[in-house]
């Protein structure tokens, strides 16, 4: 079983360990999700320490930004690398044209929903050969939108790429899920992070609020259970600003 990481470089490190497990079950659609807000300042940092995980496709590894901008500040920072570091693509410069034969594995760093007809292109272009989406944020309703077309996107798509790793705060729980295992749901008692549930498939709307409510209500006292004066209930923001600051250090 899992534990809820205590600091951003647990966090990291159970993410690397998950994406390493479902390669090696065979899986080439992945996805990881970290999310909180401060990880979008670090998206380049922590795809570094992904790299290890490629080692051995060597110069076949691509590396690829949502912009050309992104994709230079890397190689500035990063300097001489043995993979290829590039970008998503346009309509100018399509994604087509930036994926060869000799290409064997792909990392896809935070690319948006603005990026998504790109990224469907490169999982299909990628076939069997690893594509993982490291902090993807593919389904911004505002621009995907909640009709049709985002429900076709969802089959098309997302519904082929493997949740690995979900790490995400909210008040005053967090969600996990790390491969091969199921999806946790933890509550904060007693300044400590709690399992509350497991689920095959992610909590969310109703189901999450049925589990927190459940658990946040119980009278009971015996052996492994929780009692509601034990929980705290200190607002929106307090849990998730002391979690992100626990991950932080």
């Amino acid at each position: 079983m899992a534990e809820l990481p205590k600091t951003l470089e647990e966090a990291i490190t159970q993410a690397k360990e998950a994406t390493q497990s479902a390669l090696n079950d065979g899986r080439t659609r992945l996805q990881v999700e970290l999310v909180f807000p401060e990880i979008a300042l670090q998206a380049q940092s922590i795809a570094q320490q992904f790299i290890p995980l490629f080692e051995e496709y060597g110069s076949g590894l691509k590396v690829l930004f949502p912009d050309t901008g992104a994709a230079a500040l890397a190689r500035r920072d990063w300097g001489e690398v043995p993979f290829k570091i590039s970008d998503v693509g346009t309509s100018r410069s399509p994604i087509t044209n930036k994926i060869q034969a000799e290409d064997k594995a792909f990392l896809l760093v935070a690319p948006s929903a603005v990026e998504v007809a790109q990224v469907e292109t490169l999982c299909n272009l990628a076939g069997d050969r690893p594509c993982v989406l490291l902090n993807p944020q593919l389904e911004d309703i505002s621009i995907v939108g909640i009709g049709m077309a985002a429900r076709k996107l969802r089959e098309r798509l997302l519904s082929t790429i493997e949740p690995c790793y979900y790490l995400r705060p909210i008040d005053p729980a967090a969600i996990l899920r790390s491969y091969p295992g199921l999806w946790q749901v933890w509550l904060e008692i007693d300044d400590e992070y709690q399992l509350i549930a497991e689920e095959p498939q992610r909590p969310a709307g109703d189901a999450l609020e049925l589990i927190l409510t459940k658990a946040m209500g119980s009278s009971e006292t015996g052996e492994g259970e929780t009692t509601a004066s034990a929980i705290k209930k200190p607002g929106l923001l307090t849990n998730l600003q002391r979690f992100l600051n626990a991950l932080s250090r």
